[in-house]
């Protein structure tokens, strides 16, 4: 057998076992020879077990110290450490064996301190020169091009960012960029700091760097815009590690390099959560969420079940997307007790079972048709489903005394000016008077659009840039607030553990971003050019559609609550007796689809909503939400 089938023949841990002891025999017999070189009248003696117990006890230390569990690819100094401690602890496992056994006979005592120096120097050398041969080779053998890397940001994550890069040969850190000052003319794992985050374009150019690296996981949004901005100008390409609230949440790994996404500049600092009165809502509670195979429903479904629900019953009218949300739950929460119920809210008789055999506590009611161009020639399938649909929920809620039910809303309800808004403030407004009706606390929850939820621009846009443009936008000035998916349900969780019923809570949506700038964006972060790789084309505005959203209706005074992201609208009563009235007839015009009797109806309802095919009505008042009270008197 030659030497290198032999060689591939043993196992890795047994060469690395095999190596160690030989190392412990060559530590002792140097150890003696160094002694007996200071007395050469005297003759250097061993016993017949002398080595047999020296490798013995050597070889269980090294075992109960765990130094087969680190691997030489990684030596570090934790590595180092461990050996050193072998060493000391051998040393005196072996003095105590022998001296069992012969009295320490042959064995002068300044061998005992010069085999454990001896032994950490034969142990840690071939460990070290085989990581540095590993980390500095070229692999030659698959002709890889290195690719110079400029690391932006030089905090805890750009450092254990540079050092994981040495272990692949396709990148080269030549440095680091970073805005503290403290840094300036820094060396971090023998790469400079070169400049700040301003000198970005002038070092990468300098520097002849072929990428960059943004590792800012706990940046804000507006530093991350800041940044992904410079790197735009070096027309280099770039990529990011996750966002800390990414890597806390399981989505991702720490130093995963990923491509900039959308979310990462439109997503905003992390939420401040009670997390106390969240879990207080939820945990050993039966939750029923309606839509829960919907973008927003499953995020709550996951949620839920992370905070310790008793059990969960998902109400879907998606075949395919209830197997998908169960499947996951099932999965990721093998303990959860979950249920898929495949039925509309619409559906009385499925309904009222549901809500009599499962007995749910709390309710987040996130079922609704959602597209507002869409359901504008479709008044009764609008209001059908999400006004109607609402209604069946909330009465079954009512029935069985559900103890908190959410109603998830929009900022189209606010002023609407689509048959999808007036029919969600319709469902708004039966939810806040049923309140006063009912022992079970009802509360809606309002905000906008969220990213990468079904229908949102951000996947269309994505599949438009793919398919080499153009990307259709509807106005150059037409604007949208944009939160995450996490964030808006985290919010609407929090807004359960603090409602006491009949309440109207905002989210604060931050600034809102014009549809146009995030359009060129989303070209940029594909390697594209604005305008000239891939157009923008103004289509102009939809019918229902508005050139910006609201998030308070300007007779809805708003609050503060003690929650900085939420903002509580003031209760607008209407006749219990009334509406009923108006929501019977209009029950009536469906089952008939005489949609004429329907509009009559809703117009009752919500008196200043015109019925037009125009986008934008000429008395709309745009209110934000604001981190100071405003008065609207």
């Amino acid at each position: 057998m030659s030497l290198r089938k032999l060689v591939g023949f043993i196992h890795p841990r047994i060469a690395v076992v095999l190596h160690d002891l030989t190392m412990a025999a060559l530590a002792w017999w140097i150890a003696k020879l160094l002694r007996y070189e200071l007395k050469p009248d005297e003759i250097v003696s061993y016993q017949l077990f002398e080595f047999p117990i020296v490798l013995l006890v050597q070889g269980l230390i090294f075992r109960w110290t765990g130094l087969y569990k680190s691997v030489w690819r990684f030596a570090s100094m934790p590595d180092l450490w461990n050996i050193l401690r072998a060493a000391v602890t051998g040393a005196v496992a072996i003095y105590l064996a022998l001296f069992l056994y012969n009295r320490l006979d042959g064995v002068p005592r300044s061998v005992l301190l010069l085999y454990p120096i001896l032994l950490a120097a034969l142990l840690g050398g071939p460990r070290l020169i085989y990581r540095y041969w590993k980390d500095s080779r070229n692999d030659l053998l698959h002709n890889q091009t290195v690719k110079r890397v400029l690391i932006v940001g030089a905090d805890r994550a750009g450092e254990v960012l540079s050092r994981d890069l040495r272990h692949d040969s396709r990148y080269a850190v030549v440095g680091f960029v970073d805005d503290k000052a403290s840094l300036r003319g820094a060396s971090i794992n023998g790469h400079p700091v070169l400049g700040r985050f301003d000198q970005l374009p002038e070092m990468a150019r300098e520097a002849a760097v072929d990428m960059l690296l943004i590792a800012l996981p706990g940046a804000s949004t507006t530093e991350m815009r800041r940044v992904v901005s410079l790197c735009d100008v070096t027309d280099l390409p770039y990529r990011t590690v996750p966002r800390l609230e990414d890597v806390v949440a399981g989505r991702a790994q720490f130093n995963q390099i990923k491509e900039v996404a959308i979310e990462d500049l439109l997503g905003r600092d992390a939420v401040e959560l009670d997390w106390t009165a969240i879990r207080e809502t939820l945990t050993a509670r039966r939750v029923l969420i309606t839509g829960g195979g919907g973008s927003i429903g499953s995020e709550l479904c996951r949620q839920v079940a992370r905070l310790g629900a008793q059990s969960l019953i998902v109400v879907e009218q998606s075949e395919y997307n209830l197997y998908r949300i169960t499947q996951e739950l099932r999965a990721d929460f093998p303990e959860l007790i979950l249920e898929g119920i495949l039925a509309n809210c619409g559906d009385q008789a499925a309904m009222h079972k549901v809500f009599a055999e499962a007995k749910p506590q709390v309710v987040f009611h996130a079922a609704a048709y959602k597209h507002v161009p869409m359901l504008q020639g479709q008044l009764r399938a609008a209001f059908r489903n999400n006004v109607l649909g609402t209604c069946t929920v909330a009465d079954a809620a009512r029935e069985v005394g559900v103890e908190c039910f959410v109603l998830i809303s929009t900022d189209k309800a606010v002023n609407p000016t689509s048959v999808m808004g007036a029919c969600k403030r319709v469902a708004e407004i039966y939810c806040q008077n049923l309140n006063a009706h009912a022992d079970t606390r009802f509360m809606t929850v309002r905000f906008g659009n969220v990213l990468d939820s079904a229908g949102s621009v951000v996947p269309l846009f994505r599949e438009q840039i793919r398919a080499g443009g153009p990307i259709t936008v509807t106005h150059p000035e037409i604007s949208r607030y944009f939160m995450t998916i996490p964030e808006a349900c985290q919010l609407i969780l929090q807004s359960a553990s603090i409602g006491k019923g009949g309440e109207i809570f905002a989210l604060d949506m931050g600034e809102p971003v014009k549809i146009r700038d995030l359009a060129e964006q989303m070209i940029r972060l594909a390697g594209k050019k604005p305008g000239s790789e891939i157009p923008i084309v103004y289509t102009g505005l939809r019918a229902g559609e508005k050139l910006f959203e609201e998030l308070f209706h300007p007779l809805e005074n708003y609050s503060a609550t003690e929650h900085a992201k939420i903002f509580l609208a003031q209760h607008r009563e209407v006749s219990w007796e009334l509406l009923q009235a108006l929501l019977s007839k209009a029950a009536e015009a469906v089952d008939v689809f005489d949609e004429e009797e329907l509009r009559r109806c809703v117009s009752s309802l919500l008196p200043s909503f015109r019925w037009s095919e125009s986008a934008q009505p000429d008395n709309v008042v745009s209110i934000r939400p604001v981190t100071k009270l405003e008065s609207n008197e």
